[in-house]
């Protein structure tokens, strides 16, 4: 069978299975897998065992960092260090630039806490700022989808772009570096698009909303600033270090000899297993004595969250055993021949090149409209997209990472009511479903597009080859 047949085929799985029969993403994707291998040439036993193999090693890959993300993430949140976070972005900006505050806040939120988690923390400081304005709540809500959303799709550890660097191979730190300089001015432009829409449709907080927390703690009970940040910042900072040390010993007249001694240590330090267990064990270590938890306390928020991360490393392993059997059917250079020319040739000029920026973006983009999840759309698209890269992703005419971070900027691209997102600001705000779609759906879409512009932006002027 024809390597694009196949791959329509898997898409079809992946597609009627989540869309149509709901059934899980991870039975859709591991179906998918299998069904895409056994059709990909190769012996009976050897089809097979792809699709165990490509699961293993991305689980591998990954799941550990996922893992400890989300009891780092978890830990902050029942510490009180994310609430002191946004009161000190409050703090510093004001009242007066409160969706400025709610927007950042969210971002750097974002990073280890899951979108739905930090909006509902938010969302009360969205009522409350209204209360003080009476102005501006569309604006206050959408700056925080716009900041928590741009984060959470293109700065690991979050599940979707720790998967896309694992799959397309992008060391993490540069996909930490990378996503967080293209998620600035996506957020950027998402805050002001919040305001455009506030001011062509105001809105104002309903009786009917959904229940909100409480207002936070008192200041005296929440953790120090800084102790609140470390669980975010160092492993960012330990990670990043190995990639700059990296790219300094490839530096013409660098002092080799030192640069080179330097990374067998960072080398350690920076391994994101590493920095995401110190990250984890900071974030317990300040809600142990913030709350003065006992062990039990300690044990039941490592168990709550290694329940949501394992889900989560299943979808993202079933994903890389789609990638593995889609690399089995010679997709690859079918693609490169009909978008860039003969296969296991250098890829001519830049131009060639932005294709795989924009088919990943489309891909991501289509299958987010699709079955409205984003983290899914992103590990779909980087499956397929890894399996039409290896034979001229060596030499494309920038990194692989923008390759990672187009795909990711598309999955904000297309979120409707199929998107628990959607329900949840919609919710959550008190907004109906046709404001929803009016506000929502525009500033997300927007944020995405931003993202890929600069992609493409920083692929032509910093390619990082």
């Amino acid at each position: 069978m024809h390597p694009l047949l196949i791959l329509l085929v898997g898409m079809a799985t992946i597609l009627v299975a989540i869309v149509g029969l709901r059934l899980s993403a991870f039975l859709a994707l591991i179906t998918a897998a299998i069904v895409v291998s056994l059709l990909a040439p190769g012996e009976p036993a050897v089809r097979i065992g792809r699709v165990a193999e490509g699961f293993g090693r991305t689980a591998g890959a990954v799941g550990v960092v996922i893992a400890l993300a989300s009891i780092a993430g978890k830990a902050m949140m029942d510490s009180g260090a994310a609430d002191r976070i946004v009161r000190a972005f409050l703090a510093w900006l004001g009242v007066e630039r409160g969706a400025t505050a709610l927007c950042a806040t969210g971002y750097v939120l974002s990073i280890p806490v899951f979108f739905d988690t930090v909006f509902y923390l938010l969302v009360p400081l969205a009522r409350s700022m209204y209360g003080r304005t009476n102005r501006n709540y569309l604006k206050y809500l959408l700056a925080i989808a716009a900041g928590a959303g741009a984060t959470h799709t293109l700065v690991p550890p979050t599940p979707g772009p720790l998967a896309i660097a694992g799959t397309l191979g992008v060391d993490l730190g540069t996909m930490v570096l990378v996503g967080i300089v293209v998620a600035l001015p996506a957020a950027g432009v998402g805050l002001l698009c919040a305001g455009w829409v506030d001011r062509r449709m105001p809105v104002v907080p309903r009786a009917h909303a959904a229940p909100v927390p409480a207002e936070a703690a008192a200041p005296q009970s929440l953790p120090g600033l800084v102790p609140s940040l470390l669980p975010i910042v160092l492993p960012v900072l330990l990670i990043s270090s190995h990639t700059v040390v990296v790219s300094m010993t490839a530096r013409p007249g660098a002092h080799f000899a030192f640069w080179s001694t330097l990374a067998t240590y960072t080398a350690i330090i920076g391994n994101p297993n590493l920095a995401l267990l110190v990250s984890a064990g900071i974030a317990l270590w300040v809600y142990a004595r913030q709350r003065g938890a006992s062990r039990a306390d300690l044990t039941e928020v490592v168990d709550t969250s290694l329940t949501g991360a394992g889900f989560i490393i299943l979808i993202v392993a079933a994903s890389g055993a789609f990638g593995v059997a889609l690399q089995a059917t010679g997709i690859g250079p079918v693609i490169e021949r009909a978008f860039v020319g003969q296969p296991g040739g250098a890829v001519s000029g830049m131009g060639s090149g932005l294709i795989y920026l924009f088919l990943g973006f489309g891909v991501a983009s289509l299958i987010k409209i699709a079955q409205g999840s984003s983290t899914v759309a992103m590990i779909t698209a980087a499956a397929m997209l890894a399996a039409m890269l290896p034979a001229s992703g060596g030499r494309l005419p920038f990194h692989t990472v923008y390759v990672a971070t187009a795909i990711a900027s598309g999955s904000l691209v297309g979120t409707w009511m199929n998107d628990s997102g959607f329900w949840l600001f919609s919710k959550m705000g008190g907004l109906t479903e046709i404001e929803t779609l009016k506000s929502w759906t525009p500033v997300l879409a927007i944020v995405g597009v931003t993202g890929m512009v600069t992609t493409v932006a920083l692929a032509l002027l910093a390619p990082l080859r």
